[in-house]
């Protein structure tokens, strides 16, 4: 049998998104139990710490709650992981992983409390760092940390989508669902506990010399962890590289996170180096480039940004630039330039490791993994005392290598003209690249689609919606993708698909609308292709006969009369959740007591829905974007009851006759015939102003003013 590679990729990937579900916590829990142990350090605060004060019981109780998911990391990971993995009832699945990790805990107790010297087990010692045990839930049994929490979740996980629909007969219906997966996994438990009586022991040796190996490989180690770390995360596989170093056994028991702040007051009331008393802390230098490099290459971009586009790409870097710095947050900034220039984020890989390994040169080591956020609490303020000469260093060297970062990311990019926000063509839109859409487009480049952003988002939207084996049935609108979806648990949040260039997103049930613009059919056409597997290059007559704008004028002065005689009211009046909450724009609707749509002002056509007929895009002369929308889900009346007047391309005076409508037919169908008209574009006309709810007459009465 054959194994594809994608299909390889893509389960490590998954695997790695699965074990990332338990880090989130650890960021606040870190910074907790950092400041508890800041809040308790007579150094720093004096009497207002000593042992006994109220003030010192307090932050005792909250350094204990602190240390929760450190305290309980395996089962936190045997709980967290099948989450990631569950094809239906997730947290179902999680429960039969906590129950099927404890009885392969219990098995294990009792395996070795009466043959533990058989298998090189001394089980009558304590449990504790360097004895091969530990307790969890109560349990002495061997210590195989998060790595044997995470192989007994994958397998609880494995059973859970292999099992959990088994039918069974009536009379053993209680044994049906969850109880049958974990009686499965009761069975297995067994024999599997006592492989890892017998494999565990060595692997821990094994595990100890690999250790010691890290610890001796200096620089060279911290250089090629870090990179290693930076550069796999486009694939999503830095989890394999980060996980066992700072969660896990890689370099020191419970992982450097845990280890770091155990010691915390230990290292913060000695003057010796850093990086004597914990060489290990080498290993997490990593977020030294989010906090120092990255910033560097944001203003590299600034600078290379067109004089007229400086604004705008300033709006994009600054506030991801700040998410990269205080929350080491830096997927927004790398997948940006990931996106355009392949060769930037390698360059960016190898200065981050530089950097990191630099600092380690220098005698820096600690926990700076994240942002300034983990570089203030856990690191700067309580051991500033007596290592301010070594952080005072760190930020030099940090500075030494911003200018760095800003000089070989200004030069790369001027010299290979990449597209990096504010140097796209005017007709692009400038904006921020997610992982999602980086891995898109590298599989949009196998089909020869790479540099056409209408596929990629569809590649997005697909993946986003669960995948071609989740799609029950397209459509589309004038603006939005309709989708029916076998299980709506699979659709990613509306944040997924914002990112990837969508207006919004509408849940109801199995119907989803991916809110898309204008540019829904293109999109539509290479949904369709990614359905069904085709390969559908655009049209190059299509290219050729795009229409040519004119240049935008936003400044310029213009007034719009109404479109349709009836009664005017406001775009959040609306009864459409796309409409009313401003997805596609902000302006005014009218409920219509005519029949026929005509042009507002002069403009050109740009948009026809010649199957439903019921939308027209217009572009004004000031560079607007109108779209002009009759009635609420009309599209399913697929043209009945409507006339269109004009066609895409033409030129259009105001009042001219667009669209001509039976409200009757509408209406009989159960539709409401409201006719809303969305400036598309609104953000870039900040004087735009909205006449108040009144009647008004088609043709005659301003609604709008520019």
């Amino acid at each position: 049998m054959s194994i594809s590679k994608d299909r390889v990729m893509q389960g490590m990937q998954r695997f790695g998104g699965a074990m990332y579900t338990p880090v989130i916590l650890f960021a606040f829990f870190g910074i907790m139990v950092a400041i508890s142990i800041v809040c308790k350090n007579e150094g720093l605060l004096g009497s207002l710490a000593a042992k006994g004060t109220l003030w010192y019981d307090f932050w005792f109780v909250v350094e204990q709650g602190a240390w929760t998911v450190f305290s309980q990391m395996p089962i936190l990971f045997a709980i967290a992981v099948p989450i990631g993995f569950a094809k239906k009832e997730p947290a179902r699945c999680a429960m039969e992983s906590f129950v099927i990790y404890m009885v392969f805990n219990y098995f294990i107790s009792g395996i070795l409390t009466l043959n533990g010297a058989f298998f090189g087990v001394d089980y009558s010692q304590s449990a504790g760092a360097g004895t091969g045990l530990a307790m969890i839930a109560n349990i002495k049994t061997l210590d195989m940390g998060m790595l044997g929490a995470i192989f007994i979740a994958c397998v609880t996980a494995w059973l859970h989508n292999r099992f959990y629909d088994t039918d069974v007969p009536d009379w053993l219906g209680i044994f049906k669902g969850p109880a049958f997966v974990v009686a499965v996994g009761f069975l297995v438990m067994l024999p599997m506990a006592l492989i890892f009586c017998f494999v565990w022991p060595a692997i821990q040796h094994a595990i100890m010399q690999f250790q010691g190996f890290l610890k001796t490989s200096g620089i060279v180690g911290v250089w090629c962890y870090t990179f290693s770390e930076r550069i796999l995360l486009p694939a999503g596989l830095h989890h394999f590289i980060y996980l066992p170093f700072i969660f896990g056994p890689a370099v020191c028991d419970g992982g450097i996170q845990q280890y770091w702040l155990q010691h915390l007051n230990d290292f913060a009331t000695s003057a010796h180096s850093l990086k004597e008393m914990f060489p290990e802390g080498g290993f997490a230098l990593h977020g030294s480039a989010k906090v120092f490099g990255l910033p560097g290459a944001a203003l590299a971009m600034y600078m290379c940004a067109k004089p007229e586009k400086k604004k705008k790409t300033a709006a994009l870097l600054i506030p991801a630039t700040i998410t990269a710095m205080l929350c080491g947050i830096t997927e927004p900034l790398e997948f940006t330039f990931l996106f355009v220039a392949p060769l930037l984020y390698l360059v960016h890989a190898v200065l981050a490791a530089t950097l990191s390994s630099t600092l380690y040169l220098f005698g820096l080591s600690g926990n700076f993994g994240g942002g300034l956020i983990d570089c203030f609490v856990q690191n700067w303020i309580p051991l500033f005392k007596f290592h301010a000469g070594t952080y005072i260093t760190q930020i030099i060297i940090g500075l030494c290598f911003f200018v760095i970062y800003f000089l070989v990311f200004r030069f790369m990019i001027q010299k290979f003209d990449y597209k990096t926000p504010g140097r796209t063509d005017d007709d692009v839109e400038d904006k921020l690249f997610s992982k999602a859409e980086y891995q898109a487009k590298k599989e949009m480049e196998e089909m020869g689609m790479a540099d056409n952003p209408q596929a990629i988002k569809a590649k997005v939207f697909l993946d986003n919606l669960g995948g071609p084996s989740n799609i029950k049935e397209v459509t589309n609108c004038a603006t939005r993708l309709r989708v029916t979806v076998n299980d709506p648990d699979k659709v990613k949040p509306a944040s997924k698909f914002t990112k990837a260039g969508a207006f919004g997103l509408v849940k109801n049930g199995h119907a989803i609308q991916v809110i898309v613009g204008l540019s829904v059919p293109q999109v539509r056409g290479y949904f369709d292709a990614l359905l069904k597997g085709e390969v559908i290059k655009p049209a190059i007559e299509q290219q050729e006969t795009a229409p040519h704008h004119a240049p935008a004028a936003p400044d310029l002065a213009m007034k719009l009369n109404a479109y349709i005689s009836g009664h005017l009211i406001d775009m959040s009046e609306v009864k459409d959740e796309m409409f009313s909450q401003k997805m596609m724009g902000d302006g005014v609707a009218i409920d219509p007591s005519g029949d026929t749509v005509v042009a507002p002002a002069d403009a050109e056509v740009t948009m026809v829905m010649e199957e439903s007929l019921h939308a027209v895009g217009l572009r004004l002369d000031n560079g607007a974007e109108l779209l002009i929308h009759v009635g609420i889900d009309t599209v399913k009346l697929e043209g009945k009851g409507f006339e269109l007047l004009t066609k895409q391309g033409a030129r259009v005076k105001a009042g001219d006759p667009l669209v001509r409508f039976n409200r009757q037919v509408i209406k009989d169908a159960g539709y409401q015939d409201t006719v809303i008209m969305a400036v598309t574009n609104y953000t870039d006309y900040p004087q735009m102003k909205k006449a108040a709810d009144q009647d008004v007459t088609a043709n005659e009465t301003p609604i709008l003013t520019f």
